[in-house]
């Protein structure tokens, strides 16, 4: 089947201040040509509220960004947002600094596999978030080796800009966590005046082709388009994004 192409709205964080806001630009998102969304970094907005704008624009919000704080203490109102939202897939997006070593790994591990098997229960999937640093060896082992191999059931969404920037390689650890893999961040870099920069899909350096290849019978529900920064407009470049993976590049899974 193909792999469904959508955004993450932390790229628009800017138009998203207000619920007036986040009406005006999910608007604008759904005639750009998405008809998902991955919601992050939205201002206060009742979920209800949320739910029926993503209604009227014809856009489903099939998972979101929750805190690791608020995943673990406040299961009780990740669930019912969800189930609002209609979504079927939380992520945890990173961690504070002083859980980036071993034994942070090991803890946060475990609190996430206890809490993705209540979420499991209600019909909710966890993933976690990479960021650069979850490349960080400790002794033999990156830490995103110890969170995963000292999880059960948390699933990944990988962030194939921060994969690259750790060192790694993007399709390897797509292949690396194949049965895991249920979201994609897809994210180019590309180099100016020697700095790494993010930019559109298909406007950088990335090699997709063997990225997309590497995904191939992963569980991946969503490539995920997203730029932490924009080089330019950033609606211009999640459009240019999107017409790139419609034109040039191969996203069937």
């Amino acid at each position: 089947m193909d792999n469904k192409v959508g955004l993450q709205l932390f790229t628009l964080r800017d138009y998203l201040k207000t619920p007036e806001d986040i009406s005006r630009t999910l608007h604008k998102v759904s005639e750009i040509g998405y008809r998902i969304v991955q919601i992050s970094a939205l201002g206060p907005i009742d979920p209800q509220e949320l739910r029926d704008i993503l209604d009227r624009e014809n856009l489903q919000g099939t998972s979101t960004h929750i805190s690791y704080q608020e995943l673990i203490e406040n299961i009780d109102e990740v669930i019912e947002k969800h189930k609002i939202l209609g979504a079927s897939i939380a992520v945890c997006p990173g961690l504070s600094m002083d859980l980036h070593n071993k034994e942070g790994y090991k803890k946060v591990a475990k609190e996430l596999d206890r809490v993705a098997e209540i979420l499991q229960k209600e019909g909710i999937k966890l993933a976690y978030h990479n960021h650069g640093i979850e490349f960080e060896k400790y002794g033999d082992k990156l830490g995103i080796e110890i969170l995963f191999e000292e999880s059960e059931y948390l699933l990944a969404e990988i962030d194939t800009y921060w994969v690259q920037y750790g060192g790694g390689d993007p399709a390897y650890w797509c292949e690396k966590l194949k049965d895991r893999l249920i979201l994609l961040h897809i994210k180019d870099m590309g180099i100016k005046d020697n700095q790494q920069i993010m930019l559109p899909i298909g406007e950088g350096n990335l090699n997709w082709e063997r990225i997309f290849q590497a995904i191939k019978g992963s569980p991946c529900e969503a490539l995920l388009v997203e730029q932490d920064i924009c080089q330019i407009d950033p609606f211009e470049s999640v459009k240019i994004s999107l017409e790139n993976l419609n034109s040039n590049l191969t996203v069937k899974g």
